[in-house]
């Protein structure tokens, strides 16, 4: 098997200069870099994970930790692509992924913390984790690199990225109102996500900024999936007096309510109005298209990729908090009421 001592002696060069190479370090001409470089592939060397870690002090691993409620997984659509656009970036950077999971049996408070240095990774990813977690207190006082997506972690050394909820979600409801609804309907989560709550704040501004009266019976909770914006639905359709238009924190729970609308009797856009919240691929597809805010899955993953890899990099980078823009993407399930 080719070793690194291989490649020195053909390249003409110490050891130590190779290991500068293959290891990015500056202090090596282009010339020489280009020769090394060459010969490396010549030999089909490949530099040992382990043996570099030692010389680099890092395990070129980045944890991820993601909570799923509605146990769809890796199927998840909003996680699945923000996940997929983070790996391309990092992958270019040379860095695996690794993705742990809480010990449910660890009554540590510093679960998070722990299982970074129990595998030795060189900075965290969190999708989905709710406030809530017990261990977030202690891994946003810590020094490991994090960024966290849909959640306002903030530390040291922890960034966070979110979508523009607030904003997105006043547009929901300015678009409802500018069809002439003033009756107005919000399906939310339960769990206390920074998403969640965004949306809520989104839609209550909306409604005072046109003057529309917030009605509590109007105002109901999911979970996210689609099994819970049908119940939802069916909640709201035993009110007294029906909205003419739902807003939906989700695409999957907006789904969902169509469902429960047709169960019933009831036409989507005809009867009731309602406009979603992520744009997945299935709001294309379901009859009528569903009408939602989008979010920029493509361009979260990239900029969360690109903030852990300098906050791991860059010994004085100060966190930050980022926030992508969304769009209103207009189908057919809004009915112009004015």
């Amino acid at each position: 098997m080719t070793t690194i001592y291989d490649v020195a002696k053909r390249a003409g060069v110490s050891v130590a200069t190779v290991s500068k190479v293959l290891n990015g370090y500056p202090d090596v001409s282009q010339k020489t870099r280009e020769k090394v470089q060459r010969i490396t592939d010549e030999l089909g060397y490949h530099a040992n994970a382990v043996a570099r870690s030692l010389v680099t002090r890092r395990s070129m691993t980045i944890g991820v930790f993601f909570q799923d409620h509605d146990n769809q997984g890796f199927r998840h659509p909003f996680l699945h692509d923000v996940i997929a656009s983070f790996k391309d970036v990092v992958g270019e950077a040379g860095y695996d992924l690794l993705f742990l999971s809480e010990h449910r049996t660890d009554s540590s408070s510093r679960s998070f913390e722990a299982r970074a240095k129990q595998r030795d990774v060189d900075g965290l990813f969190l999708l989905g984790v709710p406030r809530t977690n017990p261990g977030l207190a202690a891994l946003s006082r810590s020094q490991i690199p994090t960024v966290s997506v849909v959640l306002d972690l903030f530390g040291p050394k922890a960034s966070y990225l979110c979508s523009d909820n607030v904003g997105g979600a006043r547009e929901a409801v300015e678009y409802l109102v500018a069809n002439g609804h003033r009756k107005i309907a919000f399906i939310g989560d339960r769990f206390g996500t920074k998403p969640g709550h965004d949306r809520m704040l989104g839609y209550q501004q909306a409604l005072q900024a046109n003057a529309l009266q917030y009605r509590s019976e109007w105002v109901l909770e999911g979970d996210f999936s689609e099994a819970s914006g049908a119940r939802a639905m069916k909640r709201l359709l035993k009110c007294s007096e029906l909205p003419t238009a739902v807003f939906c924190a989700s695409d999957m729970m907006a789904i969902g309510g169509m469902d429960a609308l047709s169960d019933t009797g009831l036409q989507v856009a005809r009867d009731i109005s309602i406009v979603g919240f992520d744009d997945i691929d299935l709001a294309h597809y379901v009859k009528p298209g569903l009408t939602t805010i989008r979010q920029n899955t493509d361009k979260m993953g990239q900029r969360a990729a690109t903030e852990l890899l300098e906050l791991m990099n860059m010994a004085n980078k100060p966190p930050s908090v980022i926030t992508v823009e969304t769009s209103l993407v207009i189908r057919g399930t809004v009915r112009n009421i004015a």
